[in-house]
């Protein structure tokens, strides 16, 4: 590990409320909704009334009635995204991607160059600020995982250095939900042993949280309560899945099987044409749902081979639904996505020859209509007439 803060983990705050903020000065330091169906996006203004992500719209308008909704505008928030990473490339060379919003930046070593890491920092919110017009807080820490998380604390628009020589202290009083990984289920877990902090985990040995969580999850943690994190930020977008989803809000509890089917196999369709079109092909279907009550579920299943072919992995996709029908039917789904992982980045596939007069594959010939005349000039059968909800921006595949 290094002996200097010089890892900074930058985010932007709030990011499509805030573009909607910057771009229509009326909608300053006003609670601000992104999303009339769904909310995709709330100010901070509007957070402070409980107004959360993915909550459904009619809720969001109850906690906050005199919130201004405003309808998403994806290419604008792709336009600003670009922007700011180009501040962030012309901060340092060294830029690990997130998402839209948010990167890892490593400035060791431009110290005559460029000041401090806080002198650095500071300058980078002060140029997004000045040419993006976009709030952002900058996390300054020794690893990865802790700049990260003094970003969360420094929010919103703020700047939060970690000294090496304060890091536990910073660290340990912090809840459990601080440390990568642990969500609302094992945070339960914790809190059930009486473990409510990251210094109740420290305590622990590495052989009794194995046993409590398992071994991957136990050993994770035991090194993050200690801030032990070897992971160096890397150049580029390093994807381990491909993935897309869909918030439905309280529709979703009115959604019929073939509703939901629908949704899935919109999904499945952007994420695999995505994956062909950057070369990748991934083995492990992953279903993510999230229910009325705002709790979350996974299930997943492992094809035999890598594919980014799309109706082999629509049926593993139809299967982790229809598996997870009582859940749903149970709980009311707002929230359905998949991702496909087990990433292979040689885009290399076993070959699945055709039975004798079966006509091949209609990926590639899909592909080339839709590079030629656009996304839409070709559309799954059960899509037509039906809205296909928004594809959020993401970074280059």
């Amino acid at each position: 590990m290094r002996c200097e803060a010089s890892i900074l983990h930058a985010d932007l705050d709030s990011f499509y409320a805030s573009v909607e903020q910057r771009d229509d000065p009326t909608l300053r330091g006003r609670p601000v909704i992104v999303g009339g169906g769904v909310v995709l996006a709330a100010s901070y203004e509007a957070k402070a009334y409980g107004v959360r992500t993915a909550m459904g719209g009619a809720q969001a308008r109850r906690l906050c009635p005199h919130a201004a909704v405003v309808p998403p505008r994806m290419s604008a928030y792709s336009r600003a995204s670009d922007a700011v990473f180009d501040v962030f490339r012309d901060t340092t060379p060294i830029v690990e991607a997130l998402s839209v919003d948010e990167a890892f930046l490593d400035v060791a070593g431009l110290h005559r160059v460029s000041g401090t890491p806080v002198q650095i920092a500071a300058g980078l919110r002060a140029d997004v600020r000045e040419r993006v017009g976009l709030p952002i807080t900058v996390g300054i820490a020794r690893t990865k995982f802790l700049a990260k998380v003094a970003s969360q604390e420094g929010k919103p628009d703020g700047l939060l250095l970690v000294p090496p020589d304060q890091e536990l202290a910073f660290l340990h009083p912090l809840p459990v939900r601080r440390l990568w990984g642990v969500g609302s289920k094992t945070a339960d877990k914790l809190n059930a042993y009486g473990i409510y902090t990251v210094a109740d985990v420290a305590e622990l040995s590495e052989s009794t949280l194995t046993s409590l969580l398992g071994g991957a999850m136990g050993r994770q943690l035991f090194a993050l309560s200690h801030n032990i994190d070897r992971r160096r930020v890397t150049n580029g977008v390093h994807r381990r899945s491909v993935g897309a989803q869909r918030a439905l809000g309280r529709a979703g509890n009115r959604m019929s099987p073939s509703d939901i089917d629908a949704v899935v196999v919109n999904l499945i369709d952007r994420i695999t044409a995505r994956m062909r079109a950057a070369g990748r092909s991934g083995r492990t279907v992953v279903l993510r749902m999230r229910f009325d009550d705002f709790t979350r579920a996974t299930r997943s299943r492992t094809l035999p081979w890598a594919t980014s072919s799309t109706q082999p992995i629509l049926g593993v996709a139809r299967q982790l639904v229809a598996a997870a029908a009582p859940l749903i039917a149970e709980r009311g789904l707002t929230l359905v996505g998949f991702a496909v992982s087990g990433i292979d980045r040689s885009g290399a596939q076993q070959l699945m020859l055709p039975l004798c007069g079966e006509p091949p594959s209609i990926d590639a010939a899909i592909d080339r209509v839709r590079s030629r005349y656009g996304k839409s000039a070709l559309t799954p059968a059960v899509l037509v007439g039906r809205d296909p909800g928004i594809e959020m921006p993401h970074l280059p595949d």
